[in-house]
């Protein structure tokens, strides 16, 4: 087998993650989401954006005073003004944003097309002097002509700039589109190319293992998805289907995803679903009577994807779709052997209990269902 390929993620938690409406982390808590990501392994972070002020720049200066095993970057707009802020906070690279599209050129900047080319072959070299890696931010790449994209890779690479960061900023690229657009940018330039995909169609993960089959070098993610809008490309997602499904090296530890999502859940006021992909509390819960069935005889004839691989396990409960094997099981774990007819009569117990309370039963109600078969006289 040849050489597995390297993608390098580029952690957009504590910038992007952090720009959806209504989240807003403390400094103690970035400085602790910034710690847990670098100790999974995650070698690069963006850790905020020095034009919002003091404050902002302070807690990037925290993060950075840390000492992480990490390359750190901060986000900034293609202008003086933003560079300046940035100095002396201790970050290693700096993204530099500008509009690729033209309704955003001709909309928002109300510039045009020789204007964005003018900047990068400006602002980039004042960026390298100021002792900086350039990252090339194109905002909006995917609503922009692709040839006028390969004209900005061909000024960013001769400014001195390290990467390109290909934004799908209102998330409408689709997966085949989207390795046909990097294959392209691969064959024309020999620049670090990064995708920044958003989730507006439920693609950004989608998205963003395309553009790695494309020929990306990075990608960003945030946990749990978290970002503007519908989210960014789930960190936990993109990693664990990278590995598994195209074998691409990451060096993240999965094992830590549940504590980190738990983590940012927290920080964010934003639970994760209990069917969230990966590290959603349910993701590994059992109730379905066929499927506890086979699960019994050999956890590989209802799992693809190895709990353990993410330090979980699977979870067997009793609930309105469970069988007689199912209750037998469980009720053994709790050290109580019954009888095939005591396991249909508990089973009948649990479905109703379920029709009412709407959850799960717990060892506290499944001992409670013992007593009370015992009490009537119906217990062995």
């Amino acid at each position: 087998m040849g050489k597995k390929r390297t993608i390098v993620i580029d952690d957009t938690t504590l910038r992007d993650g952090e720009q959806s409406a209504g989240v807003a982390f403390t400094q103690r808590e970035k400085c602790d989401i910034a710690r847990n990501l670098a100790a999974a392994g995650v070698p690069e972070l963006e850790i905020g954006i020095p034009a919002m002020g003091l404050e902002e720049q302070e807690t990037i200066r925290a993060i950075t005073s840390l000492n992480l095993d990490i390359r750190t970057i901060v986000w900034c707009r293609m202008c003086e003004a933003d560079l300046q802020a940035a100095k002396g906070l201790g970050v290693q690279m700096i993204d530099l944003s500008i509009p690729m599209s033209d309704q955003q050129i001709k909309h928002k900047l109300q510039r045009d097309r020789d204007h964005v080319l003018t900047q990068i072959a400006r602002m980039v070299p004042m960026a390298l002097d100021a002792g900086f890696e350039v990252l090339v931010g194109g905002e909006d790449s995917s609503r922009a002509d692709l040839d006028f994209v390969l004209s900005v890779l061909d000024v960013a690479q001769a400014a001195g700039a390290q990467r390109f960061r290909f934004a799908d900023t209102v998330g409408i690229l689709e997966p085949f589109g989207t390795a046909e657009i990097f294959r392209t940018l691969r064959q024309n330039s020999d620049l670090e190319l990064e995708m920044h995909a958003h989730d507006d169609y439920g693609l950004a993960t989608a998205n963003s293992l395309a553009a790695a089959l494309g020929g990306a070098t990075h990608v960003n993610t945030t946990v749990n998805g978290l970002g503007e809008r519908a989210g960014n490309a789930s960190l936990e997602e993109f990693v664990a289907s990278a590995a598994s499904l195209y074998g691409f090296e990451t060096g993240v530890d999965q094992r830590r995803f549940h504590a980190l999502s738990e983590l940012v859940a927290t920080a964010s006021g934003r639970p994760v679903p209990h069917q969230k992909s990966l590290v959603g509390s349910c993701v590994f819960t059992h109730e379905s009577g066929i499927h506890v069935d086979g699960l019994v005889k050999d956890p590989k004839n209802y799992q693809g994807l190895d709990p353990l691989t993410l330090g979980r396990q699977h979870e067997l409960v009793l609930g309105k779709h469970s069988g007689t094997r199912a209750v037998l099981h469980v009720y053994q774990k709790l050290g109580l052997t019954l009888s095939v007819a005591e396991a249909l009569e508990i089973l009948t117990r649990v479905r109703r209990f379920a029709e009412i309370y709407k959850r799960s039963p717990n060892e506290a109600d499944l001992l409670a269902f013992h007593r009370d078969l015992a009490s009537e006289g119906r217990a062995a």
